[in-house]
């Protein structure tokens, strides 16, 4: 459990000091699948496809950026990447302020499907800005955790990135907390990302303001069955997975995914849409039905690509869960 930020007196500080210098730090963070079906905003699992950051500071000003992988066509290499932003909220937090930084960095994840992206770039950002102030100002995980989910919005994304395994978060108040779970070495995660985007914003836009009683109640029975499904009876993650909160009333602006789901659980795979989707993950009950999970994916998806509501393509790859989180080198 993790305990709220509390406020860094240096960040009040007009003789604000500057990283340290000809100085790099390389960030390799996971990314993450959040709601898990029921899990609504609260729950969220680290998988085993990496984001990579190197930063290097210097004593002459300026920004140099690269960019390879994921979005390197599309994304700024500016002040106005979300890299960049972060960086310099999280050395002002530490009463610092950015001289000549050089930024590298290589995007796994693809953007806009429901597998983290941004949150993976606001942990790697904070991550790697407090491993570049003095010592004595450096700050623990908690720290980053509140940081990032102030930036993030929410904790179900940023938590597993920077704790790994699955993240169990809630906010109080203005704090933001989480707690760690390790799953059953047989829980597999199985993707299926799809060639098209699908903006958070677009499917948060979705959701209704109230739900029936009767949704909730079910909804908080199956995700406290998901939890024990992921640590102790893996036979129970299609019940588990179950969700009455969200995914159905998305279901209009992702209708190829939400086939893929509704096949998917049919033939008895718990399933669901990652994040804010697009992408679908299965939770896979041990090495086999893993493969047997990949199989019926590009069957059920060559049948969705073909429908009219569809014209997808998939990406199906079969991960594991990472237990390790963000992971932090200094090189001076």
């Amino acid at each position: 459990m993790t305990p709220p930020l509390s406020k860094n007196p240096l960040s009040k500080n007009p003789l604000l000091k500057t990283p340290l210098s000809k100085t790099t730090v390389t960030v390799r963070v996971p990314g993450t699948s959040a709601n898990l079906g029921p899990g609504f905003d609260s729950l969220g699992l680290a998988v085993s496809l990496y984001d990579t950051l190197n930063i290097t500071t210097s004593d002459v000003p300026g920004l140099e950026f690269e960019l390879s992988g994921e979005g390197e066509q599309v994304l700024p290499r500016d002040e106005s990447h979300l890299v960049v932003k972060t960086l310099d909220i999280a050395w002002s937090r530490l009463g610092y302020s950015r001289v000549g930084v050089r930024v590298s960095a290589h995007n796994v994840l693809p953007h806009g499907r429901g597998l983290g992206s941004s949150a993976s770039a606001i942990v790697a950002a904070i991550m790697a800005a407090n491993a570049l102030v003095a010592p004595e100002d450096q700050q623990d995980k908690a720290w980053v955790l509140q940081l990032a989910s102030e930036l993030e919005g929410h904790p179900d994304n940023v938590a597993p990135a920077i704790f790994g395994a699955v993240a169990l978060s809630w906010q109080d108040g203005e704090g933001y907390f989480s707690a760690r779970a390790t799953p059953l070495e047989a829980v597999v995660p199985v993707v299926a990302i799809p060639d098209v985007e699908l903006k958070t914003e677009r499917a948060r836009g979705m959701l209704p303001a109230s739900v029936p009683h009767a949704d909730a109640a079910a909804n908080s029975g199956r995700a406290a069955l998901l939890m024990h499904a992921l640590t102790t009876e893996p036979s129970l993650l299609l019940a588990g997975t179950r969700d009455y909160l969200h995914q159905d009333y998305r279901a209009e602006a992702m209708p190829a995914s939400a086939a893929l789901v509704a096949s998917l659980r049919a033939a008895g795979y718990a399933a669901f849409i990652s994040g804010a989707g697009p992408t679908v993950m299965v939770l896979a009950n041990g090495s086999e039905q893993a493969h047997a999970a990949v199989q019926s994916i590009i069957e059920a998806g060559a049948v969705a690509s073909n429908a009219s509501q569809g014209g997808v393509s998939w990406r199906v790859e079969r991960l594991q869960v990472d237990l390790e989180g963000a992971k932090v080198e200094v090189h001076p």
